[in-house]
Order: structure tokens, then C-alpha cells, then sequence
């Protein structure tokens, strides 16, 4: 058995041990885990995930390569990537190069042969926290004083966001939708293209006035990482549109729009991030197998007076997954309904943001 080359500390000082693969040196970020079979592209490519350590729990990651259709942001910012087994010989047609090759290329370190199981219980028993990718031989207390010394970064959106505006057309155009990127999914920008949306989109902390000067038929606030509080020219920027245009927000999103109404939100002791988390929906009854991946969520005691409902809840622990407002044409999701990786029960609530422009075209 050859010896670890690498090491996980994490900042109450337990200490995982494997392999490195992908790029090198030490990184600081919050540990998370993700209970997707497959999809690890799209999870590392994620704008989502910016400063964070992913741990997969599926015990196989690497197999089918690397396409380059299926790359959700230009240039990865994830902090790092945790697996059992890590497998750099895929065998898929469409793969143009392996994970390992990628991840060095972004600068993303790797460790394999880690314990992810145990790894994750202590993720899900004591929560998210601080967590130090390192050489094997790094002292234990030299790796905690660099955690404890260490305060992670706010400015994710900021980081992740376009720096100006841009445009997608789409064939057949039905509407103009404006997209406020505090760090989109290209699934998302994809999937309107697909319903005949024509989409500009515009950085995280463009004014009102600005989006207002596009004259889109409905605006889209988009995913993304970090703490919704943190976001605060876009929550004013959303507070000022609200009522004035269709407004849908997915994930990062519905945070925003549920601050800008005057709702709160809280982290999570652990998030929840995979492909397969079932919500409800209250008007319905029927139960979605949804794709997740978020810190924060939206306190359900703190809507009232805001004139929001809830329309979606979790039922691994009952947290709200959807709000609606039809007074102000408001609709937003915990949630991924455009299934960068995921399933494809949620496809519905993009038709349903269809119909709010098209009630706004004739109001």
C-alpha cells in the first residue's frame, strides 16, 4: 500500500488521509457533502460551490470523463473535491478529457481514498465547518492554527457574477427575460433558451433602473453561493422591481426575493446538496425528486406580513422549498428545476414563469 500523500484537517481537529489528485497546494473551505450518483461535472463547475470542499458520497467519481457540453460555468471556482475512489482511465465518447486533468487545470485539489462515509457522519452530526486541505505531513497543530486564523471570504457572489451584460438569443422568440447573475447555471440560461427566451444576462449588482432600460418581459434571479445577506445590492435592486415585472427565482434566488419582501433566512447545520430530495407540492399533493444545493434557507415564521406563501416544502426536514406572491407575480424555489444534474419532475415551474409573463403582457 503505497502512503498518503494528502490530508483533510478539520477545524475541531479530526484528520482524513488519502491521495492527492488535481491541482496542488493548501486550501481553506467549508466542508460540505453531496449525495448525487452522478453529475460530478456539473457540480464542480457549479458557481454554487465556490470555496468549498465537496465530499461525494458515491463511492466512484471520475468514470465517464469530462464533455465539454456539459461545463455549468466557464472557469470552476469549487475549493476542493473528496472522494472514495477517484478514476482517471473514463470510458465515455463524449469525454474530452479526465476529471484529475481539469481539476489541475482550475487549480482545484483533490484527495481519494478518503474514508467519505465517516467523513460525512461527522458532516452531518456536527455540522458544516472550516476545513484544510494539506500535505500528509503537516503537523496537526500547525493545519488548526491556520483554521483558526482563517475567516472565509463573503464576497463569493461578487466573485462568481459576469462583470457586464450579455446576451442569448433563441429561436422562435416568445419573451425577453433578464437574468440577474449572482452566479447562474448554464442549465438555467439553457432551459430558457429552450422555451424561446431571449436572455440578457446582467451582473449581480446592477441597479433597477438598469434592468428596468432592458425592458424584459420578466426577470430571473439566478443561484449562487454564499450567505443571501451578503448579496445586498441585489436584494435592494429586487425590492425595487417587485410588483413591476414577473419575478422567478431559483435557489440563491429565493433567498433574495424572500429578503427583499422582508422575510429572513438561516444556515443549515448542513445543507442540502444532491439529487435526490424529495419536496412536496402544497397545492398538488404530488412529490418531486429534486436536485438541491444550498447553506441557507428561508424562515417559514418570518413570511407573514410579507404577502408571500408557501407553496413547496422538504420533507427530510420540513424547511420551506417554494413561495409564491400572485399580487406582485412573485415565484421562486429552494430548489434546481432545470436538473444540471438532477431529475426532471420540476420543468413544470419554468412553464409557470412563462404564464406570468404572458398574463403581464396583456395586463
Amino acid at each position: 500500500m503505497r502512503e498518503f500523500d494528502r490530508k483533510l484537517i478539520l477545524e475541531d481537529g479530526q484528520e482524513f488521509y488519502g491521495y492527492g489528485f488535481g491541482g496542488q497546494g493548501e486550501r481553506i473551505c467549508e466542508i460540505v457533502f453531496n449525495t448525487s450518483m452522478v453529475g460530478y461535472q456539473e457540480i464542480l463547475s457549479d458557481p454554487s460551490y465556490t470555496d468549498q470542499a465537496v465530499v461525494m458520497t458515491y463511492p466512484l467519481i471520475g468514470n465517464y470523463g469530462m464533455a465539454h457540453e456539459d461545463y455549468e460555468t466557464d472557469i470552476p471556482s469549487m475549493g476542493a473535491l473528496i472522494v472514495r475512489e477517484y478514476n482517471d482511465a473514463p470510458s465515455n465518447f463524449r469525454s474530452s478529457a479526465c476529471l484529475g486533468q481539469v481539476m489541475e487545470q482550475y487549480g482545484i485539489p483533490g484527495i481519494c481514498g478518503v474514508d467519505t462515509r465517516r467523513l460525512t457522519r461527522s458532516i452531518r452530526d456536527f455540522g458544516s465547518r472550516k476545513a484544510l486541505v494539506a500535505k500528509a505531513s503537516t503537523p496537526l497543530d500547525q493545519g488548526l492554527g491556520m483554521l483558526n486564523g482563517y475567516e472565509m471570504r463573503q464576497d463569493q457572489v461578487a466573485r462568481v457574477s459576469c462583470k457586464k451584460p450579455y446576451c442569448l438569443a433563441a429561436e422562435g422568440e416568445r419573451f425577453h427575460v433578464a437574468v440577474i447573475d449572482c452566479g447562474a447555471k448554464r442549465g438555467i440560461l439553457r432551459q430558457l433558451n429552450r422555451l424561446g427566451c431571449r436572455v440578457t444576462v446582467t451582473p449581480w449588482d446592477t441597479p433597477a433602473e438598469e434592468v428596468e432600460a432592458m425592458r424584459p418581459d420578466g426577470i430571473l434571479i439566478s443561484n449562487g453561493p454564499g450567505n443571501p445577506e451578503s448579496a445586498k445590492e441585489t436584494v435592494e435592486t429586487v425590492r425595487k422591481l417587485l410588483g413591476r415585472y414577473p419575478l422567478f427565482g431559483i435557489c440563491l434566488g429565493h433567498q433574495i426575493i424572500s429578503l427583499a419582501c422582508g422575510a429572513r433566512t438561516y444556515r443549515l447545520k448542513f445543507g442540502h446538496r444532491g439529487g435526490n430530495h424529495p419536496v412536496k407540492d402544497l397545492a398538488t399533493g404530488k412529490i418531486e425528486i429534486t436536485s438541491q444545493n444550498h447553506s441557507y434557507a428561508v424562515d417559514r415564521e418570518s413570511l407573514a406580513g410579507t404577502g408571500l406563501t408557501v407553496t413547496h416544502v422538504n420533507l427530510l426536514d420540513n424547511t420551506v422549498e417554494g413561495i409564491k406572491c400572485r399580487r406582485d407575480r412573485v415565484a421562486a424555489v429552494q430548489y434546481h428545476p432545470e436538473s444540471a444534474p438532477g431529475p426532471l419532475d420540476s420543468g413544470y415551474l419554468f412553464d409557470r414563469f412563462l404564464e406570468m409573463m404572458e398574463e403581464g403582457k396583456h395586463a
